[in-house]
């Protein structure tokens, strides 16, 4: 059994689900059996960052919080309840509002709501003045955030459960369920939803496609097959959200693949053996990958070939990656943001923010990066 296992059979609870969930996020705290994070290696950076702003919003308590970016506005929430409003311009906190409960999923949001998930398994609208508009009960824990698409919000529960409620009032649509499987990893994996459709990852390396208006199955696949002999070595679990060009949809599973499926059939056009946990971002000619050991990887995604590795980030837990400009940002467990060069993966900056965990995927507004950390260090970083 790898260090990585060692730790998720630590961090062993049970779900609401009747199944048990591991938490991955209990790799970003301090344990004897972790593995040491790499010493960060010494380069002359040829990109420099500038911070335009920077705000506090209070701890994520390692839930993935990420900021939402409507245009010149950004809406981060923490896990005690509190949802803020800052300007994307200055970082001036504009609102906030207390939800009243602690949170377990956000933000998502649209031109004119904002939303959140609770550990209750609640789903809570509020409006852009910050006024709380509907709340509805679900089957349980709301996990990964909200999305709202053509009137409809889209919300997985920790049970397995997909739900879309009217983004007017909240009432139900329609529900998406599954078995899962008797282990699973406790994800925050985010849907996609593109042209009337739902992309969904799933325990057991499975993703789905859904009709945003009816939930309907249009197919189901494989991203990886369970293996090993026991429990633990079996989980396969897509845990990040899937990326999606104009003919193809990606996603990575732990301890599996990654793998990307034609849109309209979800034919396999290509897999790679890579364990990932964090996940995936994609341009137009590649690929990037955070793995589980700290690497980022760039493959063709035209055929999964590899196009480079930056290995020297090992131990790191690194985020989902985000193109921004010319290069790839991602951030680690000690909240440095590292800029690699797109055609190699040599550094070409860094920079350092609050000291706590990046695990939410950095967001891209204007050319710059905004961060959220797990204090609730909210930054805004433009690469000179």
């Amino acid at each position: 059994m790898n260090v990585r296992l060692s730790i998720l059979s630590i961090a062993l609870v049970t779900s609401l689900s009747g199944c048990a969930a591991l938490n991955p996020m209990n790799w970003f705290g301090s344990s004897s059996t972790a593995e040491k994070p790499a010493q960060l290696v010494n380069f002359k950076p040829v990109v420099n960052f500038k911070t335009n702003w920077q705000s506090s919003v209070g701890a994520s308590k390692d839930i993935a919080f990420a900021p939402a970016i409507v245009l010149d506005t950004v809406y981060t929430a923490n896990a005690s309840g509190q949802l803020t409003k800052l300007s994307a311009l200055t970082g001036k906190t504009e609102w906030q509002v207390a939800a009243g409960v602690p949170l377990s999923a956000g933000v998502g949001a649209s031109i004119d709501s904002e939303y959140v998930g609770t550990a209750k398994g609640q789903v809570i609208a509020f409006d852009e003045a910050g006024k709380k508009r509907w709340a509805t009960q679900l089957s349980s824990t709301v996990l990964g955030v909200p999305k709202a698409a053509e009137g409809t919000v889209v919300v997985r529960t920790e049970d397995g459960h997909i739900y879309a409620l009217n983004a007017e009032d909240g009432k139900q649509k329609w529900m998406y369920q599954r078995v899962l499987p008797a282990l699973i990893l406790r994800s925050q994996a985010s849907l996609l939803i593109t042209k009337g459709a739902i992309f969904a990852g799933y325990p057991g390396g499975k993703l789905v496609a859904l009709s945003l208006d009816t939930g309907n199955v249009g197919w189901e696949v494989n991203v990886a097959q369970p293996r090993g002999a026991s429990e633990i070595e079996r989980v396969s679990d897509v845990t990040s959200m899937p990326v999606i060009d104009e003919k193809q949809v990606c996603a990575a599973a732990y301890q599996g693949r990654v793998a990307c499926f034609e849109i309209r059939t979800g034919n396999l056009i290509w897999a790679k053996d890579i364990s990932s946990t964090a996940g995936l971002t994609m341009d137009d000619n590649n690929l990037y990958v955070s793995d589980d050991k700290g690497a980022v990887v760039a493959l063709d995604k035209t055929r999964g070939a590899s196009v480079w590795k930056q290995d020297q980030l090992r131990g790191r837990r690194l985020s989902t990656p985000r193109r921004i400009g010319d290069y790839l940002a991602v951030g680690d467990l000690e909240g440095y943001i590292h800029l690699l060069a797109l055609d190699d993966g040599h550094f070409v900056g860094r920079t350092a923010t609050d000291g706590s965990a990046i695990i939410s995927q950095p967001q891209e507004r204007n050319n710059s990066l905004i961060v959220q950390t797990a204090k609730g260090g909210v930054y805004s970083l433009t690469a000179q």
